[in-house]
């Protein structure tokens, strides 16, 4: 049977998308971080490790896309999971004065949160938050997870639906030690520094343009170990085992302080 890390409690997303990915039995093993559930995957202690990285509504998760940069394991999938949300609680809606969740949850019920002016409280996680809810037992503490997180630690569904946005998904990566081979329909994730050269970014979009190689998302995030400096986190449809796409990204390497491929995987489709 399959072992598949994730950062969370059991009945967290993460793990949700893992069974919903993979459409069998699998063992999911709960971590406190993401660089622990990729550690177990880089130890042989899970054979793939599950991360989100961006949501439709919140944007890009950063925390793991910097924990990414760092690992030696390569992305081999993609899956988008619908989020929906639900408040979790012992008591009922007009007792509860607080919430707990995950901030990427507590952003995404903002409007739900402000109408009812609760305070907010950020976790780990959501499904964690439900755990310590339950721990509590406070009729004026909620918590914002999903309906199975609910479930799975036996507490009531106040109310579902909760979310600004019904057409929220967030995408996950799946990490494994071996790499991908190339597929009739890939994409390929990397991230990468420029050098502080004039026109150096342009350099590399411009690679991509003239070998017609198309970037389905951009976007920069801050170097933690150097000020204003940025990396910069890139989609593009192939496979970096293509030959025209290894060339590219050789040429584009010379525009760059450093240059990771985080891996290749089939495009996943949004159901």
């Amino acid at each position: 049977m399959k072992k598949v890390s994730f950062q969370g409690e059991h009945g967290a997303y993460s793990e949700s998308a893992a069974k919903k990915f993979f459409r069998e039995k699998i063992e999911t093993i709960p971590c406190n971080s993401f660089e622990d559930s990729l550690k177990i995957t880089e130890d042989e202690k899970s054979d793939y490790s599950i991360l989100p990285v961006e949501n439709s509504i919140e944007g890009t998760v950063g925390q793991s896309i910097d924990t990414i940069t760092h690992t030696t394991l390569h992305a081999i999938g993609e899956e988008y999971f619908k989020v929906e949300h639900c408040l979790i609680s012992t008591g009922k809606l007009e007792d509860i004065e607080t919430v707990y969740s995950h901030p990427q949850a507590l952003g995404q019920c903002s409007n739900f949160i402000q109408d009812r002016k609760l305070k907010t409280v950020p976790t780990y996680d959501t499904a964690g938050s439900v755990k310590i809810v339950k721990e509590m037992n406070d009729i004026h503490s909620a918590a914002i997870a999903s309906n199975d997180a609910g479930n799975l630690y036996d507490i009531s569904i106040v109310k579902q639906g909760i979310e600004n946005n019904s057409n929220n998904y967030t995408r996950f990566l799946i990490f494994s030690k071996e790499n991908s081979i190339e597929g009739s329909g890939d994409k390929t994730s990397i991230i990468f520094s420029v050098k502080h050269e004039p026109g150096a970014l342009h350099q590399i979009l411009k690679e991509f343009n003239d070998n017609n190689i198309n970037l389905t998302k951009i976007e920069s995030r801050p170097n933690k170990n150097t000020n204003w400096e940025y990396n910069f986190f890139v989609d593009f449809l192939g496979h970096h085992s293509n030959s025209k796409i290894k060339s590219v990204l050789d040429k584009i390497s010379e525009n760059t302080l450093f240059l990771k491929v985080i891996g290749s995987y089939p495009i996943a489709e949004l159901d």
